[in-house]
């Protein structure tokens, strides 16, 4: 044999026994870490399982989620309004509002942060100028920032044909805010201004938006005086893409509590009330129903400074506006939760050139 035949022969034994330590070695940790799982303490499984939670609620409350984005936007630049709705959750608490060339520094912001849809609301949002500071947003929105969705929520009452001239190409849906088609059930819940019929100005706006072909939207919101009320007949007949219906929501500061400008607590109604209203109306193929539980939390409100308003706690807790510290920033204190925003149906078909409009 030679010398080379012997160191090969030695090097190969060696490097066996060498593999069968490494696999006893492996197979000795795997051991010892399933009896550790198997006979530690519950208390100390419980405390891991607090330490993980705690950790994942601090991450949230941080807003350090790198994915959480802008991507549907309520501005609810004022929060003037003509109409006294008593249940009101963002009401006329002041007169502000931003010079337009701020308002649209800040929705490039967003749109640069990711920002898809934007819905302009109030108070009531045609009051500004006549309309015409809303007109300019809805243009620049679609035609600057070329947002795939642009839509306004509306009492209806101070809309004229000339804005659906001047804007309507440029507005994917118009939602118009009605709870009852009983004019006396309007009156007392305070939607309407003065003699004019709210009912009126309702047919009015679903009319011009078939005629420059913008998606039609009914919000409503179901109280007291309401939810009683059989409604399936006349949405049928008024044939919107979409029936929002809201159950009645509190708000600390805005409609219920010391400090608020509405007291809300007399319309108020039970999650079975709610419910019954549903089942009513469930063959309305475009309801799409939210309960307090679905819409507290699951919108991203920006209010007439462009902070982003946290409702987690019951109230409107604003952050720093985007205009100050940026969106990612303000975003960290939105109290937006991004699942409950999905769950209801947050995301759907938004642009009207996706929408099948029938005329």
């Amino acid at each position: 044999m030679s010398i080379d035949t012997f160191i090969v022969g030695i090097w190969s034994k060696d490097r066996t026994n060498a593999n069968i330590g490494i696999c006893i070695a492996i197979v000795v940790a795997f051991t010892v870490a399933f009896l550790w799982e198997k006979f530690r303490t519950n208390d100390e499984k419980k405390q891991d399982a607090v330490g993980k939670k705690e950790s994942t609620v601090a991450q949230a409350g941080s807003g350090e989620d790198p994915s959480l984005l802008p991507q549907s936007v309520n501005y609810h630049f004022t929060r003037q309004c003509n109409y006294s709705c008593g249940f009101c959750f963002h009401t006329a608490k002041t007169s502000f509002v931003l010079p337009i060339e701020d308002a649209k520094k800040g929705l490039r912001m967003l749109k640069e942060a990711g920002m898809e849809k934007v819905n302009f609301s109030g108070g009531e949002p045609f009051i500004v100028k006549r309309g015409k500071f809303v007109g300019e947003l809805v243009r620049y929105c679609k035609d600057e920032l070329e947002l795939p969705s642009v839509t306004i929520v509306s009492n209806g009452s101070l809309i004229s044909e000339k804005w659906f001239r001047d804007y309507g190409e440029h507005l994917d849906i118009l939602a118009i805010s009605c709870d009852s088609f009983d004019p006396a059930v309007n009156e007392k819940i305070g939607r309407q201004q003065g003699r004019k019929d709210h009912l009126d100005s309702l047919h009015s706006v679903r009319d011009y938006c078939h005629k420059y072909k913008i998606a039609f939207k009914i919000n409503s919101v179901i109280n007291t005086y309401n939810k009683d009320e059989d409604m399936a007949e006349c949405i049928l007949d008024l044939n919107p893409c979409r029936w929002k219906v809201f159950q009645c929501l509190l708000i600390g500061g805005e409609n219920s509590g010391e400090d608020a400008l509405r007291n809300a607590e007399s319309y108020v109604i039970t999650e079975e009330e709610f419910q019954t209203f549903l089942q009513r109306h469930k063959d309305v193929k475009c309801l799409v129903p939210e309960s307090n539980e679905k819409m507290q939390n699951s919108y991203l409100i920006l209010d007439e400074y462009m902070r982003f308003l946290d409702c987690t706690e019951g109230t409107k807790k604003p952050s720093k506006s985007i205009l100050d510290v940026g969106v990612a920033e303000a975003l960290k204190f939105s109290g937006f939760d991004e699942q409950m925003f999905l769950k209801r149906g947050g995301k759907y078909t938004w642009s009207k050139g996706d929408i099948k409009l029938e005329w």
